[in-house]
């Protein structure tokens, strides 16, 4: 809790916006990686609950320390979450992600003016190009424009800190596309089920190929639906996908502004184990060829960090061809593993 006293008439003022940023600014300091550790000491401490091994680093992973995001996912872990109130139940790993989960879901206040900032102008000329990977395509501004615009967004603590620029934690990397489309990914016209294998696995190679055949008769109406029209082709496979994973699925989003690409780790849980794919999203620059050789270096690169089994390139081509050369799913191999490539 916090309370911001007025400088001229002494009455405290409660609640308020926590992104508002007016001729002064009140933000809690984002806490370090040990803080965490620490505050989650304290708690043992007083309830006996323990914390599994891998629980503590992944809320500090998960939250990058943000104050108000460590709160409320200690908080609904540890005692909303009917589990979590048996002290004889130690918190494990699943459990803090169970818990962002209904936090992103039940659109928490914190989570929802975070969204409500997204329509900021301001904001969307930082964040819109960070989606897509790429640098701003639309009209030029100065230096000091973006500069102004990046301190503002860093200001109301969407944007890490340090350069180059990325987004503060990993919790707000999953709202911010989730938010982008929550209208559209309703609408969609997929059923979940027909991805799902009788062994509840994710049947990822046939949803990428549903998606590339949507894509290929529809992304013309649907693509203008979208705010933040430079990042339209990467957010509308996210909704497409987060319709599917909604039913027991993660997707972990990493994306930054000139990375040139939009990487998406996805986790599916099953009877006997985990699944792991990586996609990795990219626009054709430069020639079709180019942009293959590429991908396929990211896309390693990201696999063997991330530890996944599938791996999946996918092309976005905006050049004015016809559809029949844009459209295509080949296999690739680089260093001993299959990539498959699909042109969207």
């Amino acid at each position: 809790d916090y309370r911001i006293h007025s400088s001229s008439s002494g009455v405290p003022v409660t609640g308020g916006s926590a992104f508002n940023i007016s001729a002064d600014s009140l933000r809690l300091g984002d806490s370090s990686e040990s803080e965490v550790g620490f505050l989650l000491e304290q708690n043992t401490t007083e309830t006996g609950q323990r914390f599994h091994p891998q629980a503590p680093q992944r809320v500090w992973e998960r939250t990058r320390g943000q104050p108000w995001l460590v709160n409320a996912l200690c908080q609904r872990t540890c005692f909303r979450d009917p589990t979590g109130r048996d002290r004889g139940h130690p918190i494990t790993e699943a459990s803090i992600l169970e818990a962002q989960e209904q936090l992103i879901l039940k659109r928490v206040v914190h989570l929802d003016q975070l969204a409500d900032k997204l329509r900021e102008d301001r904001v969307r000329r930082v964040v819109e190009p960070m989606l897509s990977g790429e640098h701003h395509q639309g009209a030029p501004s100065t230096d000091l424009e973006r500069s102004r615009d990046l301190e503002y967004v860093r200001d109301i603590g969407l944007l890490a800190r340090d350069d180059p620029p990325r987004i503060a934690n990993p919790i707000y990397a999953e709202v911010i596309p989730r938010e982008l489309t929550a209208a559209i990914q309703g609408e969609l016209p997929l059923q979940p089920a027909c991805y799902i294998d009788s062994d509840r696995r994710l049947k990822l190679g046939e949803l990428l190929a549903g998606f590339q055949d949507f894509f290929r008769q529809h992304s013309e109406h649907w693509l203008k639906r979208f705010d933040y029209q430079e990042a339209k082709p990467q957010l509308l496979l996210q909704a497409y996908l987060q319709r599917v994973l909604n039913s027991g699925g993660h997707m972990d989003r990493e994306y930054g502004l000139g990375r040139g690409r939009t990487d998406l780790f996805i986790t599916w849980p099953h009877a006997t184990g985990t699944q792991r794919f990586v996609i990795e999203c990219k626009i054709v620059r430069g020639g079709l060829d180019s942009t293959i050789r590429k991908g396929l270096l990211q896309t390693l690169g990201y696999m063997d960090r991330c530890g996944a089994q599938e791996v999946h390139l996918v092309l976005f081509d905006t050049a004015n061809r016809q559809w029949k050369d844009k459209v295509f799913r080949k296999t690739e191999s680089l260093e001993y593993t299959k990539i498959e490539v699909w042109g969207m």
